[in-house]
């Protein structure tokens, strides 16, 4: 599939982080871009700096989804192009200790349902929802293409560490089902791929000491830094372009395999 001003695309978690430098790289190609976030202030900033529009959306919630999506077809047409950034990376152990009183507690059910309900269920949601309303527009290659929806896992799909393992189920169900939807959807012309970067500059890392960041950086063998959303983004118009990439998911990680903590 051709980038070009024809094509529409809709972008989950699109103000920061990966989500942003995907979103401005289809603009730069001409695409026209809705952002959909639950940062409003830097959604409509990013989307107003790129011509694109800005959707406040809620992945784990059906109305929210099905709004945000009405919104983003009333500006833009019916998305042929569907890349999934928004998610969570809460960190918890099965069995930690309260710091004030050093009591024995469980990880909580709350923080893994929330975790699998935005990641997961998110991301599922979106698939469907995008996918229904693609569903009924013309292929736009000889092929019979109509469009292609594009999954953000995670290294920890496959090698997750000590606390994280709401995010990495979470990670590894996008995993699981990027086939088995790749071939569902194969007879409506939609591609399905996912990509599993490993470590990002992302907001999550703003925060990190200037020490800590390092040793992260060495611990990956080449190139030893992080990625950068722009790297990402590349990766996503490769898929985009290239019709015979469908139904699997692709390691961006510089070849770090994450020790256990």
């Amino acid at each position: 599939m051709k980038l070009d001003s024809s094509l529409a695309a809709v972008v989950t978690g699109g103000a920061s982080g990966l989500g942003e430098g995907t979103a401005r790289m289809l603009a730069s190609q001409g695409v026209k871009v809705a952002i959909l976030d639950m940062n409003a202030e830097r959604g409509a900033t990013v989307a107003a700096e790129i011509g694109g529009v800005f959707v406040s959306c809620d992945v784990s919630s059906d109305s929210s989804v099905d709004a945000a999506l009405a919104k983003a077809s009333a500006a833009h047409g019916v998305a042929r192009i569907l890349v999934n950034c928004a998610g969570i990376a809460p960190g918890r152990r099965i069995v930690s200790k309260k710091r004030e009183t050093g009591e024995l507690i469980a990880h909580d059910l709350a923080t893994f349902e929330k975790t699998i309900a935005i990641n997961l269920s998110g991301t599922f949601r979106m698939i469907a929802r995008s996918a229904l309303a693609l569903a009924g527009e013309e292929p736009i290659t000889a092929d019979g293409s109509r469009g292609v929806f594009i999954c953000t896992a995670s290294v920890a799909a496959e090698d997750g560490q000590i606390g994280q393992a709401a995010y990495s189920a979470s990670k590894g169900g996008i995993v699981g089902m990027t086939l088995p939807i790749a071939r569902d959807l194969a007879q409506l012309g939609i591609r399905v791929m996912t990509i599993m970067p490993g470590l990002f500059e992302t907001p999550m890392f703003a925060s990190v000491p200037d020490d800590f960041r390092t040793a992260l950086e060495a611990s990956i063998p080449h190139p030893s830094r992080l990625g950068r959303p722009a790297e990402y983004a590349a990766l996503v118009r490769s898929i985009i372009e290239n019709d015979m990439l469908n139904g699997t998911a692709i390691r961006l990680d510089g070849a770090i395999r994450l020790a256990p903590k």
